[in-house]
């Protein structure tokens, strides 16, 4: 098991970067959709993203704006914009530009608003995972994660919503951490999505935000550092990825091992 005091205390020295931020825009089919403008006032802000308020992360797993950032909520009516998307849609979220964090994991999370999310608390809607990338080689402290990866791909992140997931009003969660000071940096955003086709298969597995994470081991994992990985490192095992194509869940295996050093 392992603790973000671990890892806090050897990424410290690895990033002098101080900036901040989060997702601006989306786009898909084409299509580009800007998000919320934190900063600027709501006030005639129309976007598909719920507001946020300050590039500055969250600090603490157990939050009440978790879920989708500070404050979270839906804009007033007229504002707040719902955008469609097909079941198997892949769609990328793009952070600023340059993202000076790069050691972290990517994570992306829907949740059912069982109606207009309009009026849905993010809070009290169940979060299955669609979308994860932790280490992906080399050490903790050094090595190549996800959020490395998402600044190569010119600070894009891409997810698919699953094939099979029931028509309906969704959120679309995009989150990176920052794992480079202590306490850990959470960055989520969301998106106001219907998704329309899919089929039947409710996802399983699901968790509130806040809820989701822990303060006293938000990054635990079966394994413990440091760690030199040859695949991806997984996160939050008691919350598999639901597949995109529903062919398949991925699934922690609790007595893997791997060669330890740094």
């Amino acid at each position: 098991m392992f603790k973000l005091s671990a890892v806090a205390v050897t990424l410290a020295a690895a990033s002098h970067v101080l900036a901040h931020g989060g997702v601006l825009s989306y786009s898909w089919g084409g299509q580009w959709y800007w998000g919320f403008k934190p900063y600027n006032t709501p006030t005639g802000q129309v976007t598909i993203q719920r507001e946020w308020d300050t590039y500055d992360p969250i600090q603490d797993a157990t939050a009440a704006t978790i879920a989708c950032n500070n404050a979270g909520t839906a804009l007033p009516s007229g504002q707040q914009l719902t955008a469609t998307a097909a079941a198997g849609t892949a769609i990328t979220a793009y952070w600023n530009n340059p993202w000076p964090h790069p050691y972290g994991p990517m994570l992306t999370y829907m949740a059912n608003c069982n109606g207009s999310c309009d009026s849905a608390n993010a809070k009290d809607l169940s979060w299955f995972k669609i979308d994860e990338s932790g280490l992906i080689s080399g050490t903790v402290a050094t090595g190549y994660w996800g959020s490395g990866k998402m600044i190569d791909n010119n600070n894009t992140w891409t997810s698919t919503i699953p094939s099979c997931i029931p028509a309906g009003n969704y959120l679309l969660r995009f989150e990176t951490i920052a794992l480079h000071s202590q306490p850990a940096q959470w960055y989520p955003e969301c998106a106001q999505l219907t998704v329309t086709g899919g089929g039947s298969t409710v996802p399983a597995n699901t968790c509130k935000f806040p809820g989701c994470y822990s303060n006293s081991d938000p990054g635990r994992r079966r394994l413990k550092p440091p760690v030199v990985s040859e695949t991806p490192l997984r996160l939050y095992p008691e919350h598999p990825i639901f597949h995109p194509l529903c062919q398949k869940r991925w699934r922690h295996q609790p007595n893997a091992s791997v060669s330890a050093t740094l």
